[in-house]
């Protein structure tokens, strides 16, 4: 029994010091950070911040690599399968690991599969219109459309992303129906927007604000709770006329599951101090993202509740996926 007890005793020195060492020695090569759409869009501009912002502070290049396809699954599945030691990264947000995981069955599980490392911001969306659109408000477009089900077209970059579903959440708020036209990206969607082959979309802040202030889309609000910062005279859904509406989008730095705790630890404190940084503040801010860290705890269960909010809206409208 002893000598059992002191073979025990030295694994777990053992362990304390192998895990000691990886801390201290990483990162030591590049870091691949997989953002699972194709390049644009919300997820392109946070995965820019994050990395450059990274290589900075950990004295590591942190490589981007835009993996699309599948509304944000391939990319995903690529990190779930991936080895735990901190050089492979995830840009995951609410449509991988709470929409996608309601609307169809994967090959991962976005909890048990995963190791949450930090919040990095929220994103919402504008609700916009072809500019030659009758209405010039929500309550106008809700009016719009109610006596015209199933005619008015709106454009998303997939089934089950944030966009999609921000448009869904708006009709079951309202009762309206729209046609829904996924494309292949969000920059493809409002491209056809703009030429008038659809009718309104809900976009990425960040890359429908040109055209919005160029005049070639109107924008008739936002989907945060609060106002976006980005465009401030622009209301808010709920300020328009849907009370309780809100829909954002978490972006955040996630690792294959069973991530060493030394690891995690390094690159949530980083997280936490490049949300923290007042430069990577205003990019956000700017982009029209609301930047924000957190624990892995708190992450988790954020995570949860988006789950859950999202199921039960798949559930209440019967969304089905494709």
């Amino acid at each position: 029994m002893e000598h059992s007890n002191r073979l025990n005793a030295a694994g777990i020195v053992l362990l304390c010091a192998t895990a000691s060492a990886i801390a201290q020695t990483y990162p030591n090569k590049p870091i691949r950070l997989v953002a699972p759409f194709p390049p644009g869009g919300g997820t392109g501009d946070v995965a820019r911040v994050i990395a450059q912002t990274l290589t900075t502070q950990l004295g590591q290049p942190v490589v981007i690599e835009a993996i699309g396809g599948n509304s944000g699954v391939t990319g995903t599945e690529i990190v779930a399968k991936a080895p735990a030691d901190g050089y492979t990264l995830l840009l995951g947000s609410s449509g991988t690991h709470a929409v996608m995981p309601n609307l169809a069955k994967l090959s991962y599980d976005p909890i048990r599969d995963f190791t949450p490392v930090s919040l990095a911001a929220l994103s919402g969306y504008m609700l916009v219109v072809h500019p030659t659109f009758p209405a010039k408000s929500v309550k106008e477009l809700i009016a719009f459309s109610k006596p015209r089900p199933d005619q008015l077209t709106y454009a998303s970059s997939g089934v089950g992303t944030m966009i999609h579903f921000s448009g869904e959440l708006f009709q079951f708020m309202t009762g309206v129906k729209w046609v829904h036209v996924p494309y292949k990206t969000s920059g493809l969607a409002a491209d056809d927007l703009i030429s008038g082959q659809t009718l309104l979309m809900f976009g990425n802040v960040p890359s429908v604000i040109p055209p919005v202030r160029a005049g070639k889309l109107r924008a008739l609000a936002v989907t945060y709770s609060k106002r976006s910062s980005a465009v401030p005279d622009i209301p808010t859904v709920e300020e328009a006329g849907v009370p309780g509406y809100e829909s954002t989008q978490f972006y955040g730095i996630m690792a294959p599951a069973r991530l060493p705790k030394e690891v995690l630890d390094r690159l949530n404190r980083e997280m936490v101090r490049a949300i923290g940084d007042a430069g990577v503040s205003k990019v956000m801010l700017d982009l029209g993202l609301k930047p924000n860290s957190n624990t892995s705890d708190e992450f988790v269960a954020l995570i949860k509740r988006d789950i859950d909010k999202w199921g039960k809206l798949i559930k209440a409208a019967n969304i089905k996926g494709q």
